[in-house]
Order: structure tokens, then C-alpha cells, then sequence
């Protein structure tokens, strides 16, 4: 089964496993006052052999997943550049801090500040590491099992607008290819998931491509998986479509540096999908 069957699944066992709850309208509060209904601890898996993980059963906005990945590249944090593009996902949460979002991914992942002062280049670092790796396969490496960029900074949690929902995540070099495993705290079924899903598999064809390696297999664990009660009847909806095939993605062949894609230099193609199912992102 491949990534989105895998992922209606899970939306239909929410749905089973809670339906007393739905029925008497009982819901989990959480901190947005919307409440949920969820379970704990899942696992999706996919080949990125098999298509380009950008779920087929309401359309994905890709457009939106390219510049927020690009965004968390540069290492920004302000709103200046999502709003290039018309991006305004983290404009709500932004508002609650008088527009300043805080050390998000973006800070984490290219400047995380030690105890002593010095910053560290997460992306950067791995990077390097799987370079090295790549350059003498036959040679142990230290860092093989240690590929990984966590924005999850303790001591920084109270200064962000939202701490990470996603992330750490760990690369794998195997015969050739690169994997990928990410680790979710909090899981938005409906509206955050697929836009994860895909963002994670961009940035693993990304880190492929400039290491000289195939793509293998995302692997995502999520922990507090839910579904807002505003969105129940959305997701109800969703798990009667049929997927259709993935589409494949298209990066420009030239770019060899992370740090040096654009929005063009990223393409899906033949991204047939069903019509949009509109929902209101809590927050």
C-alpha cells in the first residue's frame, strides 16, 4: 500500500476507533479550544520510487510546501518572504507574538545556539557528512548514524511562536541511496500531515540530488495524530475518493548547492488530483 493509502487508513481509524466520541460530540480539548479526536503513535512508509508523495485525494498546494521549504533553507524566520509568494500559513501564529514568530525551523536548522554561544549549521553539517560518506563508502563513519537535524531547542522553546510540531529528522545513507525517518510530536491529519509529508520528501529528493544519491524510503512517525472537530466532515469526505497516481517531481539537474534552489527549480509533473477540500487551519 503505498503512502496515501496508508494515510486514508489512518484517517479511517480516527474516525472508527472515535466514533462514540463524534456521536455525542465528545472531544479532546487541546490549545487552540477547537478540541480532537485522534489516537497516539503511527507510522507511515514510502518509497519515493513509486511517485512523489503529494496526496491525490484533495489537492495539494505545492507551491505553498516549495516556499516554506525554501524559507526554512535560507534560515529565515520573518514573514517578508512567505508573503512574496502569498504564503501566509504562519500569519496567524505570528500575530499572537505582535508578528515575530521567534527561533523557528528556519533559525534551528542553519544557526542553533550552544550553551557557549556558538551556532551550529544543522543542514549544513549533515550535508558534509553524507558528501563524506558518499566519497569513501567503504571506510566507517562516525556521523552514519548521527545525520541528524533536530529543531527542537530547549532552551529556546519559550521564545518561538509554536514550538516544532515536526523534526528531529535523521538521514540514512544505504547501497547507494538516501533515506529519510522524521519524528512528529503533534499531527494535524487533515490539514498538516500531507503538507509534511510532501515537504519532507522535497527535501530529501533536494539533499539527493547535491550528494550525488538516489532517493530511497520516508519514513514518518507520528505520535499525537488528530482531527479538529471543524474538520471531521472534511476528512469524512476525503476517505471515500479514490487516490489517483502520484505525479513524479522534476528538480533543476544544475543546481548543486541546497542552498541555491528557487521556486523554479522545482516542478511537479503530471499532478492529477481531485478537488480541493477546504478547511480552516486552527491556531
Amino acid at each position: 500500500m503505498n503512502i496515501e493509502g496508508q494515510y486514508l487508513a489512518l484517517c479511517a481509524e480516527i474516525l472508527n476507533e472515535n466514533e462514540a466520541e463524534l456521536a455525542a460530540g465528545r472531544f479532546t480539548q487541546d490549545r487552540t479550544g477547537t478540541g480532537t479526536v485522534g489516537v497516539f503513535g503511527r507510522m507511515l512508509k514510502h518509497d519515493l520510487h513509486h511517485g512523489f508523495p503529494a496526496l491525490t485525494t484533495k489537492q495539494l498546494y505545492f507551491k505553498l510546501v516549495k516556499v516554506e521549504l525554501l524559507w526554512f533553507l535560507a534560515g529565515r524566520t520573518d514573514l517578508e518572504y512567505l508573503h512574496q509568494y502569498g504564503c501566509h500559513i504562519w500569519d496567524k501564529d505570528a500575530a499572537r507574538r505582535g508578528g515575530n514568530l521567534g527561533p523557528i525551523y528556519g533559525k534551528q536548522w542553519r544557526a542553533w545556539e550552544g550553551a557557549d554561544g556558538r551556532t551550529f549549521d544543522q543542514i549544513q553539517w549533515v550535508i558534509d557528512e553524507i558528501k563524506q560518506i558518499v566519497a569513501e563508502p567503504d571506510r566507517p563513519h562516525p556521523s552514519a548514524r548521527r545525520l541528524i537535524v533536530n529543531p527542537w531547542n530547549v532552551a529556546q522553546l519559550d521564545e518561538m511562536a509554536l514550538p516544532p510540531c515536526h523534526g528531529p529528522f535523521q538521514f540514512q545513507v544505504s547501497r547507494g541511496k538516501l533515506n529519510l525517518a522524521m519524528w512528529q510530536r503533534s499531527a494535524d491529519l487533515f490539514l498538516g500531515v500531507p503538507f509534511n509529508i510532501a515537504s519532507y520528501a522535497l527535501l530529501m529528493h533536494m539533499v539527493a540530488q547535491v550528494t550525488g544519491l538516489e532517493v530511497g524510503t520516508f519514513t514518518h512517525y507520528l505520535n499525537d495524530v488528530h482531527i479538529y472537530r471543524n474538520l471531521v466532515d472534511q476528512v469524512k469526505v476525503q476517505v471515500t475518493r479514490e487516490p489517483l497516481p502520484l505525479p513524479r517531481l522534476w528538480l533543476n539537474p544544475d543546481v548543486k548547492d541546497i542552498f541555491a534552489f528557487t521556486m523554479d527549480d522545482i516542478q511537479l509533473v503530471d499532478y492529477r488530483h481531485h478537488p480541493p477540500i477546504r478547511g480552516e487551519m486552527s491556531s
